[in-house]
């Protein structure tokens, strides 16, 4: 695997990051000293499943795909982690999935001996991570209920509704992944998840500005449809 472009000593303002925040400067700059920054570009890999978990990832910027390969060889995504997730919090010692760029990606690395180290000598470390691993068994659940229980039209629906509550845009939606990626997140076919998109700009639920971007025109009704309401559907 090709190596990561890495700056290393970064300064704190540089790593500011969601398991920094709400610990003392003492604890926040014991972080920031074992920490590094690294880069991908579009399309590279940070790791692969079955890798030696050495390190433990923040993502500073930009947006992932995470999946797993089947034994038929097909890909299951199981998330598109952005700003302020973590990765690599493998407890087996082995990453459990693959993890690529979407998009150009900072990562904060923290090597998992020191990182587990410091969980337990730094006061709040460990209750600041708990807090964040909290939502990604949330997103996980999340998706369990997406591809077990709707319909495409709520499934792409809850999709647009998660990426709109995760950013602080608003009802404006980054879109970087490719409809293939986010069909193999939803369990559909590229074909439905463009249609359903189509269906959805032509019923003014949502305007599609470029191909990686949306706009929620009417999340009452996004809402509706996604919680499965009758007669919300496309």
């Amino acid at each position: 695997m090709q190596q990561l472009a890495v700056s290393h000593s970064p300064t704190p303002a540089r790593v500011e990051s969601a398991v920094c925040r709400g610990l003392g400067r003492q604890a926040a700059t014991h972080l920031v000293a074992i920490s590094s920054l690294v880069a991908r570009r579009p399309g590279e890999v940070v790791f692969c499943e079955g890798d030696d978990a050495e390190c433990v990832y923040e993502v500073v910027s930009g947006t992932l795909r995470l999946y797993k390969l089947l034994p038929d060889g097909r890909r299951q995504i199981t998330g598109f982690p952005s700003t302020g997730h973590l990765l690599g919090l493998a407890p087996d010692g082995e990453h459990v999935y693959s993890a690529e760029a979407v998009t150009a990606v900072t990562l904060c690395r923290y090597p998992r001996a020191s990182f587990n180290r410091l969980i337990d000598s730094v006061p709040g470390l460990a209750r600041r991570l708990w807090a964040v691993t909290s939502d990604e068994l949330r997103l996980a659940q999340d998706q369990l209920l997406l591809l077990g229980r709707k319909t495409a039209s709520e499934k792409v629906a809850s999709f647009l509704l998660m990426l709109a509550d995760a950013n602080d845009d608003g009802d404006e939606i980054a879109l970087p992944m490719r409809r293939g990626d986010i069909g193999d997140y939803l369990g559909l076919t590229i074909e439905t998840v463009s249609r359903t998109l189509t269906e959805m700009k032509r019923d003014r639920l949502l305007a599609l500005p470029t191909s990686d971007s949306a706009r929620l025109l009417d999340r009452e009704r996004l809402e509706a449809l996604a919680g499965g309401a009758h007669g919300a559907s496309v």
